[in-house]
Protein backbone atom coordinates (compact mmCIF):
# COMPACT_ATOMS: atom_id res chain seq x y z
CA UNK A 1 0.00 0.00 0.00
CA UNK A 2 1.03 3.64 -0.66
CA UNK A 3 -0.62 5.80 2.00
CA UNK A 4 -0.52 9.68 1.28
CA UNK A 5 -2.18 11.44 4.54
CA UNK A 6 -3.74 10.95 7.21
CA UNK A 7 -6.11 13.27 8.77
CA UNK A 8 -8.47 13.86 11.64
CA UNK A 9 -11.46 16.05 10.41
CA UNK A 10 -14.95 17.24 11.31
CA UNK A 11 -18.14 15.86 10.09
CA UNK A 12 -18.38 18.77 8.06
CA UNK A 13 -14.94 18.79 6.58
CA UNK A 14 -13.17 20.92 8.73
CA UNK A 15 -9.10 19.45 8.86
CA UNK A 16 -8.17 19.50 12.47
CA UNK A 17 -4.87 17.67 12.27
CA UNK A 18 -3.01 16.14 8.78
CA UNK A 19 -0.29 14.32 8.59
CA UNK A 20 1.47 13.81 4.96
CA UNK A 21 3.86 10.68 3.89
CA UNK A 22 5.07 11.44 0.92
CA UNK A 23 6.08 14.25 -1.31
CA UNK A 24 2.97 16.41 -2.24
CA UNK A 25 2.21 20.33 -2.16
CA UNK A 26 0.25 22.15 0.19
CA UNK A 27 -2.40 22.96 -2.48
CA UNK A 28 -2.61 19.52 -3.46
CA UNK A 29 -3.26 18.04 -0.01
CA UNK A 30 -5.57 20.87 0.23
CA UNK A 31 -8.02 19.77 -2.35
CA UNK A 32 -7.63 16.58 -1.70
CA UNK A 33 -8.84 17.20 1.97
CA UNK A 34 -11.59 19.60 0.43
CA UNK A 35 -13.31 17.31 -1.98
CA UNK A 36 -14.10 14.53 1.13
CA UNK A 37 -16.82 15.59 2.50
CA UNK A 38 -18.45 16.13 -1.00
CA UNK A 39 -18.02 12.35 -1.84
CA UNK A 40 -19.78 11.42 1.01
CA UNK A 41 -23.52 10.12 0.19
CA UNK A 42 -26.24 10.57 2.30
CA UNK A 43 -27.84 7.90 3.84
CA UNK A 44 -25.07 4.57 3.08
CA UNK A 45 -22.88 3.41 5.39
CA UNK A 46 -19.43 3.26 3.72
CA UNK A 47 -15.90 2.41 5.30
CA UNK A 48 -14.13 4.43 1.62
CA UNK A 49 -14.56 5.97 -1.47
CA UNK A 50 -13.45 6.32 -4.29
CA UNK A 51 -12.04 9.35 -6.95
CA UNK A 52 -10.24 8.72 -10.19
CA UNK A 53 -6.97 9.21 -8.87
CA UNK A 54 -6.82 8.16 -4.56
CA UNK A 55 -9.02 6.44 -2.40
CA UNK A 56 -10.34 7.95 0.77
CA UNK A 57 -10.66 5.34 3.85
CA UNK A 58 -12.31 6.38 6.90
CA UNK A 59 -13.81 5.86 10.11
CA UNK A 60 -16.29 7.85 12.19
CA UNK A 61 -15.09 8.47 15.87
CA UNK A 62 -18.31 10.52 17.51
CA UNK A 63 -17.93 13.75 15.69
CA UNK A 64 -14.58 13.28 13.67
CA UNK A 65 -13.30 11.33 10.85
CA UNK A 66 -10.25 9.23 11.08
CA UNK A 67 -9.15 9.81 7.63
CA UNK A 68 -6.68 7.84 5.16
CA UNK A 69 -5.99 8.94 1.48
CA UNK A 70 -4.30 6.23 -0.27
CA UNK A 71 -3.54 5.44 -3.87
CA UNK A 72 -6.56 3.67 -5.91
CA UNK A 73 -3.50 0.43 -6.06
CA UNK A 74 -3.15 -0.21 -2.93
CA UNK A 75 -4.31 -3.06 -0.40
CA UNK A 76 -7.88 -1.93 0.61
CA UNK A 77 -7.81 -4.76 3.67
CA UNK A 78 -4.51 -3.61 4.93
CA UNK A 79 -5.85 -0.20 4.24
CA UNK A 80 -8.90 -0.96 6.92
CA UNK A 81 -5.95 -2.63 9.34
CA UNK A 82 -4.21 0.63 9.06
CA UNK A 83 -6.95 2.95 9.71
CA UNK A 84 -8.24 0.53 12.32
CA UNK A 85 -4.70 1.22 14.40
CA UNK A 86 -4.64 4.83 13.73
CA UNK A 87 -7.68 4.67 15.14
CA UNK A 88 -6.63 3.31 18.31
CA UNK A 89 -4.13 5.50 18.68
CA UNK A 90 -5.98 8.85 18.82
CA UNK A 91 -7.63 7.97 22.78
CA UNK A 92 -4.62 7.35 23.90
CA UNK A 93 -3.23 10.65 23.71
CA UNK A 94 -6.20 12.41 23.78
CA UNK A 95 -8.90 12.18 26.71
CA UNK A 96 -12.36 13.27 24.56
CA UNK A 97 -12.88 12.66 21.30
CA UNK A 98 -13.62 16.59 19.92
CA UNK A 99 -11.25 19.06 17.96
CA UNK A 100 -9.90 21.43 21.56
CA UNK A 101 -8.12 17.82 22.71
CA UNK A 102 -7.14 16.70 19.17
CA UNK A 103 -5.53 20.53 18.82
CA UNK A 104 -3.87 20.23 22.16
CA UNK A 105 -1.96 16.99 22.13
CA UNK A 106 -1.43 17.51 18.31
CA UNK A 107 2.35 16.60 18.37
CA UNK A 108 2.00 13.62 19.81
CA UNK A 109 -0.48 12.42 17.43
CA UNK A 110 1.96 13.66 14.61
CA UNK A 111 5.01 11.61 16.14
CA UNK A 112 2.61 8.61 16.80
CA UNK A 113 1.36 8.74 13.20
CA UNK A 114 5.29 8.63 12.17
CA UNK A 115 6.24 5.18 13.96
CA UNK A 116 3.03 4.10 12.54
CA UNK A 117 3.76 5.01 8.82
CA UNK A 118 7.47 5.56 7.04
CA UNK A 119 7.26 7.11 3.42
CA UNK A 120 3.49 5.95 2.53
CA UNK A 121 4.31 2.33 3.66
CA UNK A 122 3.08 0.43 7.11
CA UNK A 123 5.51 -0.22 9.52
CA UNK A 124 4.46 -3.58 11.25
CA UNK A 125 4.26 -2.31 14.66
CA UNK A 126 1.58 -2.44 17.94
CA UNK A 127 -0.10 0.04 19.88
CA UNK A 128 2.44 -0.94 22.43
CA UNK A 129 5.39 -0.43 20.15
CA UNK A 130 4.51 2.78 19.29
CA UNK A 131 3.96 3.78 22.65
CA UNK A 132 7.03 2.49 24.21
CA UNK A 133 8.91 4.67 20.83
CA UNK A 134 7.02 7.90 21.40
CA UNK A 135 7.77 8.25 25.03
CA UNK A 136 11.34 6.47 24.70
CA UNK A 137 13.59 7.09 27.33
CA UNK A 138 16.15 9.87 26.90
CA UNK A 139 20.02 9.75 28.83
CA UNK A 140 20.09 13.66 27.43
CA UNK A 141 16.59 14.26 29.19
CA UNK A 142 18.14 12.54 32.82
CA UNK A 143 21.25 14.38 32.63
CA UNK A 144 19.45 17.71 31.79
CA UNK A 145 16.92 17.22 34.64
CA UNK A 146 20.17 16.86 36.98
CA UNK A 147 21.60 20.04 35.77
CA UNK A 148 18.66 21.88 36.39
CA UNK A 149 18.26 20.32 40.03
CA UNK A 150 21.69 21.33 40.66
CA UNK A 151 21.16 24.67 39.13
CA UNK A 152 18.04 24.91 41.55
CA UNK A 153 20.02 23.93 44.65
CA UNK A 154 23.06 26.42 43.55
CA UNK A 155 20.44 29.49 43.36
CA UNK A 156 18.91 28.58 46.77
CA UNK A 157 21.99 28.42 48.63
CA UNK A 158 23.08 31.78 46.86
CA UNK A 159 19.74 33.04 47.80
CA UNK A 160 20.00 32.38 51.44
CA UNK A 161 23.78 33.76 51.79
CA UNK A 162 22.29 36.93 50.04
CA UNK A 163 19.28 37.39 52.53
CA UNK A 164 22.16 36.36 55.21
CA UNK A 165 24.22 39.37 53.90
CA UNK A 166 21.61 41.90 53.53
CA UNK A 167 20.21 41.19 57.22
CA UNK A 168 23.78 41.56 58.19
CA UNK A 169 24.34 44.99 56.66
CA UNK A 170 20.87 46.24 58.18
CA UNK A 171 22.20 45.06 61.71
CA UNK A 172 25.34 46.56 61.30
CA UNK A 173 23.89 50.18 59.87
CA UNK A 174 21.18 50.00 63.04
CA UNK A 175 24.16 49.60 65.42
CA UNK A 176 25.96 52.75 63.76
CA UNK A 177 23.07 54.77 64.34
CA UNK A 178 22.51 55.29 60.32
CA UNK A 179 19.02 55.44 58.62
CA UNK A 180 17.24 52.47 57.89
CA UNK A 181 16.89 50.75 54.92
CA UNK A 182 13.11 51.02 54.72
CA UNK A 183 12.84 54.84 53.69
CA UNK A 184 14.18 58.21 55.42
CA UNK A 185 12.99 59.52 59.06
CA UNK A 186 11.13 62.21 59.70
CA UNK A 187 8.03 63.65 58.23
CA UNK A 188 4.53 62.25 57.80
CA UNK A 189 4.46 62.30 53.91
CA UNK A 190 3.45 59.23 51.41
CA UNK A 191 7.28 58.31 51.18
CA UNK A 192 8.07 58.10 55.03
CA UNK A 193 4.40 56.65 55.85
CA UNK A 194 5.01 53.39 53.81
CA UNK A 195 3.69 51.74 50.72
CA UNK A 196 2.23 47.93 50.57
CA UNK A 197 3.98 47.87 47.61
CA UNK A 198 7.47 47.93 48.88
CA UNK A 199 6.10 44.93 51.02
CA UNK A 200 5.59 45.57 54.29
CA UNK A 201 6.17 48.32 57.14
CA UNK A 202 9.11 49.72 58.89
CA UNK A 203 9.44 52.56 61.50
CA UNK A 204 12.27 55.09 62.10
CA UNK A 205 12.03 58.11 64.55
CA UNK A 206 9.65 60.92 64.38
CA UNK A 207 7.49 59.65 61.65
CA UNK A 208 6.13 56.26 59.97
CA UNK A 209 8.66 55.15 57.64
CA UNK A 210 9.02 53.37 54.53
CA UNK A 211 8.77 49.94 53.43
CA UNK A 212 10.82 47.37 53.48
CA UNK A 213 10.66 43.55 52.37
CA UNK A 214 11.23 42.05 55.80
CA UNK A 215 11.49 43.49 59.67
CA UNK A 216 14.30 43.63 61.54
CA UNK A 217 14.90 41.98 65.25
CA UNK A 218 12.67 39.61 66.22
CA UNK A 219 8.98 39.10 66.27
CA UNK A 220 8.55 40.53 63.44
CA UNK A 221 5.75 39.48 60.80
CA UNK A 222 6.86 39.56 56.97
CA UNK A 223 4.73 41.61 54.79
CA UNK A 224 2.90 40.33 51.63
CA UNK A 225 2.98 41.57 48.26
CA UNK A 226 2.42 39.12 45.25
CA UNK A 227 3.62 41.52 42.44
CA UNK A 228 7.11 42.96 44.80
CA UNK A 229 7.58 39.52 46.02
CA UNK A 230 7.25 38.05 41.87
CA UNK A 231 9.87 40.79 40.62
CA UNK A 232 12.15 39.84 43.11
CA UNK A 233 12.04 35.98 42.45
CA UNK A 234 12.13 36.70 38.77
CA UNK A 235 15.36 39.09 38.82
CA UNK A 236 17.58 36.70 40.89
CA UNK A 237 19.56 35.19 38.44
CA UNK A 238 20.29 31.58 37.79
CA UNK A 239 23.04 29.67 38.38
CA UNK A 240 24.65 28.45 35.52
CA UNK A 241 27.71 26.67 36.87
CA UNK A 242 26.16 22.98 37.45
CA UNK A 243 26.66 21.21 34.41
CA UNK A 244 29.27 19.70 35.66
CA UNK A 245 27.33 17.13 38.29
CA UNK A 246 29.38 17.13 41.75
CA UNK A 247 30.84 20.38 41.73
CA UNK A 248 31.31 24.12 39.89
CA UNK A 249 32.55 24.91 36.81
CA UNK A 250 32.99 27.65 34.59
CA UNK A 251 33.91 25.50 30.87
CA UNK A 252 30.31 25.87 30.04
CA UNK A 253 29.78 29.41 31.13
CA UNK A 254 33.27 30.04 28.66
CA UNK A 255 31.69 27.56 25.89
CA UNK A 256 28.31 29.66 25.99
CA UNK A 257 30.20 33.03 26.04
CA UNK A 258 32.12 31.66 22.97
CA UNK A 259 29.03 30.47 20.93
CA UNK A 260 27.54 34.31 21.42
CA UNK A 261 30.33 35.72 20.33
CA UNK A 262 30.32 33.60 17.24
CA UNK A 263 27.13 34.93 16.58
CA UNK A 264 25.15 31.57 17.53
CA UNK A 265 21.80 32.20 19.05
CA UNK A 266 21.84 30.58 23.13
CA UNK A 267 18.19 29.79 23.99
CA UNK A 268 17.09 29.90 27.67
CA UNK A 269 16.24 26.21 28.21
CA UNK A 270 15.05 26.56 31.83
CA UNK A 271 11.70 24.78 32.31
CA UNK A 272 9.50 26.61 35.24
CA UNK A 273 9.51 24.42 38.60
CA UNK A 274 6.02 22.27 39.06
CA UNK A 275 5.86 23.89 42.94
CA UNK A 276 6.73 27.72 40.57
CA UNK A 277 4.18 27.01 38.31
CA UNK A 278 1.45 26.26 40.74
CA UNK A 279 2.34 29.58 42.50
CA UNK A 280 2.39 31.74 39.45
CA UNK A 281 -0.95 30.61 38.43
CA UNK A 282 -2.02 31.17 41.73
CA UNK A 283 -0.78 34.80 41.62
CA UNK A 284 -1.89 35.53 38.31
CA UNK A 285 -5.32 34.47 39.64
CA UNK A 286 -5.29 36.87 42.13
CA UNK A 287 -4.41 39.70 40.20
CA UNK A 288 -7.52 38.32 37.74
CA UNK A 289 -9.48 39.01 40.99
CA UNK A 290 -8.37 41.84 41.80
CA UNK A 291 -8.83 43.64 38.72
CA UNK A 292 -12.83 43.17 38.75
CA UNK A 293 -13.22 45.13 41.76
CA UNK A 294 -14.52 48.59 41.44
CA UNK A 295 -12.49 51.33 43.65
CA UNK A 296 -13.93 53.83 45.63
CA UNK A 297 -12.26 56.84 47.05
CA UNK A 298 -11.14 54.54 50.11
CA UNK A 299 -10.29 51.72 48.82
CA UNK A 300 -9.03 48.44 51.72
CA UNK A 301 -7.20 45.95 50.52
CA UNK A 302 -6.72 42.33 52.84
CA UNK A 303 -3.57 39.83 51.85
CA UNK A 304 -3.77 37.17 53.22
CA UNK A 305 -0.94 34.34 52.79
CA UNK A 306 -0.59 30.43 53.70
CA UNK A 307 2.67 28.33 54.14
CA UNK A 308 1.58 24.43 55.07
CA UNK A 309 3.62 21.60 55.41
CA UNK A 310 1.66 18.44 55.65
CA UNK A 311 3.39 15.01 56.50
CA UNK A 312 2.34 12.03 54.21
CA UNK A 313 1.09 10.13 57.27
CA UNK A 314 -0.65 12.78 58.55
CA UNK A 315 0.62 15.66 61.22
CA UNK A 316 1.50 19.06 60.79
CA UNK A 317 5.34 20.22 59.82
CA UNK A 318 4.78 23.46 59.33
CA UNK A 319 1.50 25.75 59.82
CA UNK A 320 1.57 29.79 59.14
CA UNK A 321 -0.85 32.31 57.95
CA UNK A 322 0.26 35.73 57.29
CA UNK A 323 -1.42 38.91 56.12
CA UNK A 324 -1.55 42.57 55.70
CA UNK A 325 -4.23 45.07 55.49
CA UNK A 326 -3.41 48.55 53.81
CA UNK A 327 -5.50 52.35 52.85
CA UNK A 328 -5.55 53.95 49.63
CA UNK A 329 -7.02 57.28 49.46
CA UNK A 330 -7.65 59.24 46.29
CA UNK A 331 -9.86 61.83 47.43
CA UNK A 332 -8.58 64.86 50.50
CA UNK A 333 -11.76 65.05 51.99
CA UNK A 334 -11.82 61.26 53.33
CA UNK A 335 -8.18 62.03 54.68
CA UNK A 336 -9.26 61.79 58.15
CA UNK A 337 -11.43 58.54 58.63
CA UNK A 338 -11.69 55.85 61.37
CA UNK A 339 -11.52 52.03 60.13
CA UNK A 340 -13.82 49.74 62.24
CA UNK A 341 -12.46 46.41 61.65
CA UNK A 342 -15.08 43.09 62.74
CA UNK A 343 -14.12 41.28 66.51
CA UNK A 344 -14.70 38.03 64.63
CA UNK A 345 -11.32 36.60 63.63
CA UNK A 346 -9.17 33.93 63.91
CA UNK A 347 -8.52 32.90 67.37
CA UNK A 348 -4.67 32.88 68.64
CA UNK A 349 -3.95 35.51 65.87
CA UNK A 350 -1.41 37.63 66.75
CA UNK A 351 -2.15 41.20 65.74
CA UNK A 352 0.53 44.50 65.04
CA UNK A 353 -0.61 47.57 64.24
CA UNK A 354 1.55 50.38 62.65
CA UNK A 355 3.62 52.77 64.70
CA UNK A 356 1.36 56.00 63.96
CA UNK A 357 -1.68 53.67 64.34
CA UNK A 358 -3.40 54.44 67.98
CA UNK A 359 -2.98 50.92 69.95
CA UNK A 360 -5.27 52.06 72.43
CA UNK A 361 -7.85 52.64 70.15
CA UNK A 362 -7.55 49.56 68.46
CA UNK A 363 -7.44 47.43 71.46
CA UNK A 364 -10.61 48.62 73.10
CA UNK A 365 -12.76 49.70 69.70
CA UNK A 366 -11.15 47.10 67.35
CA UNK A 367 -10.80 50.55 65.08
CA UNK A 368 -8.15 51.52 63.27
CA UNK A 369 -7.02 55.71 63.05
CA UNK A 370 -3.69 57.57 63.75
CA UNK A 371 -2.43 58.48 66.97
CA UNK A 372 -2.87 62.56 65.60
CA UNK A 373 -6.51 62.51 64.42
CA UNK A 374 -5.56 66.13 63.31
CA UNK A 375 -3.36 64.63 60.33
CA UNK A 376 -4.88 63.01 57.22
CA UNK A 377 -3.50 59.56 55.78
CA UNK A 378 -1.42 59.99 52.89
CA UNK A 379 -3.11 60.08 49.58
CA UNK A 380 -2.61 58.32 46.57
CA UNK A 381 -0.28 55.45 48.17
CA UNK A 382 -1.09 52.10 49.50
CA UNK A 383 -0.58 52.51 53.43
CA UNK A 384 -0.64 49.41 55.77
CA UNK A 385 -1.46 49.70 58.55
CA UNK A 386 -2.14 46.61 60.19
CA UNK A 387 -0.34 42.84 60.26
CA UNK A 388 -0.73 39.50 61.54
CA UNK A 389 0.34 35.85 62.12
CA UNK A 390 -0.76 32.54 62.97
CA UNK A 391 1.33 29.51 63.35
CA UNK A 392 -0.44 26.46 64.51
CA UNK A 393 0.75 22.41 64.89
CA UNK A 394 -3.04 21.74 65.17
CA UNK A 395 -4.78 19.61 62.21
CA UNK A 396 -7.86 21.41 62.65
CA UNK A 397 -6.21 24.92 61.55
CA UNK A 398 -5.63 23.03 57.82
CA UNK A 399 -7.91 24.73 55.41
CA UNK A 400 -8.15 22.00 52.74
CA UNK A 401 -6.55 18.27 53.86
CA UNK A 402 -5.21 15.99 50.88
CA UNK A 403 -5.00 12.24 51.53
CA UNK A 404 -2.82 10.81 48.80
CA UNK A 405 -3.24 6.78 49.24
CA UNK A 406 -0.39 5.03 46.69
CA UNK A 407 -0.36 1.15 46.99
CA UNK A 408 1.51 -1.64 45.32
CA UNK A 409 -0.57 -3.53 42.68
CA UNK A 410 1.61 -6.44 42.94
CA UNK A 411 2.73 -6.27 39.00
CA UNK A 412 5.95 -3.52 40.17
CA UNK A 413 3.37 -0.28 39.97
CA UNK A 414 1.53 1.48 42.23
CA UNK A 415 -2.57 2.59 42.29
CA UNK A 416 -2.97 5.59 43.76
CA UNK A 417 -6.28 7.06 45.44
CA UNK A 418 -6.08 11.06 46.14
CA UNK A 419 -8.85 12.66 47.89
CA UNK A 420 -9.71 16.26 48.60
CA UNK A 421 -12.13 17.84 51.90
CA UNK A 422 -12.64 21.63 52.91
CA UNK A 423 -12.20 21.80 56.61
CA UNK A 424 -12.62 25.57 56.41
CA UNK A 425 -15.73 25.84 55.16
CA UNK A 426 -16.48 29.55 54.75
CA UNK A 427 -14.09 29.54 52.44
CA UNK A 428 -14.74 29.04 48.71
CA UNK A 429 -11.22 28.08 47.40
CA UNK A 430 -10.83 28.61 43.47
CA UNK A 431 -8.31 27.57 40.68
CA UNK A 432 -7.35 24.69 42.79
CA UNK A 433 -4.39 22.69 41.47
CA UNK A 434 -3.10 19.74 43.09
CA UNK A 435 0.14 18.89 41.13
CA UNK A 436 1.27 15.02 41.37
CA UNK A 437 5.39 13.96 40.56
CA UNK A 438 5.37 11.22 38.80
CA UNK A 439 8.46 8.33 38.26
CA UNK A 440 10.31 9.99 34.68
CA UNK A 441 8.63 8.77 31.57
CA UNK A 442 5.64 7.05 33.08
CA UNK A 443 2.39 8.00 31.91
CA UNK A 444 -0.22 7.66 34.58
CA UNK A 445 -3.84 5.53 33.66
CA UNK A 446 -6.39 7.68 35.05
CA UNK A 447 -9.56 5.88 36.01
CA UNK A 448 -11.98 8.34 37.83
CA UNK A 449 -11.47 12.03 38.98
CA UNK A 450 -13.38 14.77 40.05
CA UNK A 451 -12.45 18.40 37.67
CA UNK A 452 -9.69 17.80 35.25
CA UNK A 453 -6.47 16.68 34.69
CA UNK A 454 -3.73 17.15 32.77
CA UNK A 455 -0.35 14.93 32.23
CA UNK A 456 2.89 16.78 31.61
CA UNK A 457 5.39 14.57 29.73
CA UNK A 458 8.32 17.01 29.97
CA UNK A 459 7.78 17.52 33.89
CA UNK A 460 7.01 14.31 34.69
CA UNK A 461 3.79 15.37 37.05
CA UNK A 462 -0.08 15.04 36.54
CA UNK A 463 -1.52 18.36 37.13
CA UNK A 464 -4.95 18.03 38.97
CA UNK A 465 -7.41 21.01 38.52
CA UNK A 466 -10.14 21.65 40.56
CA UNK A 467 -12.41 24.74 39.38
CA UNK A 468 -14.33 25.89 43.18
CA UNK A 469 -14.18 23.90 46.32
CA UNK A 470 -16.75 25.66 48.55
CA UNK A 471 -19.06 23.61 50.90
CA UNK A 472 -21.36 22.62 48.68
CA UNK A 473 -18.29 20.98 46.95
CA UNK A 474 -16.23 20.37 49.49
CA UNK A 475 -14.26 16.80 48.68
CA UNK A 476 -13.30 14.79 45.69
CA UNK A 477 -11.13 12.11 44.65
CA UNK A 478 -8.41 10.39 41.55
CA UNK A 479 -7.76 7.74 41.06
CA UNK A 480 -4.78 6.29 38.70
CA UNK A 481 -2.21 3.98 38.10
CA UNK A 482 1.77 4.23 37.18
CA UNK A 483 3.50 1.05 35.92
CA UNK A 484 7.31 0.70 36.90
CA UNK A 485 6.72 3.05 40.24
CA UNK A 486 7.25 3.09 44.19
CA UNK A 487 4.97 4.88 46.75
CA UNK A 488 7.86 7.56 47.09
CA UNK A 489 7.68 8.61 43.48
CA UNK A 490 4.56 10.74 44.21
CA UNK A 491 5.49 13.10 46.55
CA UNK A 492 5.82 15.83 47.55
CA UNK A 493 2.42 17.13 46.66
CA UNK A 494 2.25 20.61 45.53
CA UNK A 495 -1.25 22.60 45.79
CA UNK A 496 -2.08 26.35 45.17
CA UNK A 497 -5.13 28.25 45.19
CA UNK A 498 -6.84 31.69 45.58
CA UNK A 499 -9.78 32.66 47.56
CA UNK A 500 -11.44 36.33 48.09
CA UNK A 501 -12.37 35.44 51.51
CA UNK A 502 -9.44 35.48 53.91
CA UNK A 503 -8.22 32.59 56.34
CA UNK A 504 -7.82 35.02 59.03
CA UNK A 505 -11.35 36.43 59.26
CA UNK A 506 -10.47 40.44 58.91
CA UNK A 507 -12.71 42.15 57.49
CA UNK A 508 -14.33 46.18 57.75
CA UNK A 509 -17.26 46.77 59.06
CA UNK A 510 -17.22 50.24 58.42
CA UNK A 511 -15.28 53.68 58.00
CA UNK A 512 -16.67 56.68 59.32
CA UNK A 513 -15.46 60.50 58.95
CA UNK A 514 -13.01 61.90 62.56
CA UNK A 515 -14.80 64.78 63.00
CA UNK A 516 -18.72 62.87 62.70
CA UNK A 517 -18.18 59.04 63.52
CA UNK A 518 -21.74 58.88 62.70
CA UNK A 519 -21.51 59.67 58.55
CA UNK A 520 -20.36 56.40 57.15
CA UNK A 521 -17.69 56.74 54.42
CA UNK A 522 -18.50 54.80 50.92
CA UNK A 523 -15.55 52.53 50.33
CA UNK A 524 -14.72 49.81 48.57
CA UNK A 525 -12.54 46.52 49.75
CA UNK A 526 -10.88 43.77 47.91
CA UNK A 527 -9.80 40.09 50.07
CA UNK A 528 -7.29 38.04 48.71
CA UNK A 529 -6.06 34.40 49.96
CA UNK A 530 -3.69 33.01 48.38
CA UNK A 531 -0.71 30.13 48.81
CA UNK A 532 3.04 30.53 49.18
CA UNK A 533 3.96 27.09 49.87
CA UNK A 534 1.17 24.40 49.89
CA UNK A 535 2.46 20.98 49.96
CA UNK A 536 2.58 17.16 51.46
CA UNK A 537 6.08 15.24 51.61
Amino acid sequence: MVLIAAAVCTKNGKVILSRQFVEMTKARIEGLLAAFPKLMTAGKQHTYVETDSVRYVYQPMEKLYMLLITTKASNILEDLETLRLFSKVIPEYSHSLDEKEIVENAFNLIFAFDEIVALGYRESVNLAQIKTFVEMDSHEEKVYQAVRQTQEREARQKMREKAKELQRQRMEASKRGGPSMGGRSGGFSADSFGSSSGGGMGSSSGGISGVSSSSSGGGGITSIDLDSSKSKVAAKPTSRNALKLGGKSKDVDSFVDQLKSEGEKIANLAPVAPAAASASAAAAAAKAISADIHRESVHLKIEDKLVVRLGRDGGVQQFENSGLLTLRITDEAYGRILMKLSPNHTQGLQLQTHPNVDKELFKSRNTIGLKNLGKPFPLNTDVGVLKWRFVSQDESAIPLTINCWPSDNGEGGCDVNIEYELEAQQLELQDVAIVIPLPMNVQPSVAEYDGTYNYDSRKHVLQWHIPIIDAANKSGSMEFSCSASIPGDFFPLQVSFVSKTPYAGIAAEDVVQVDNETAAVKYSCESILFVEKYEIV
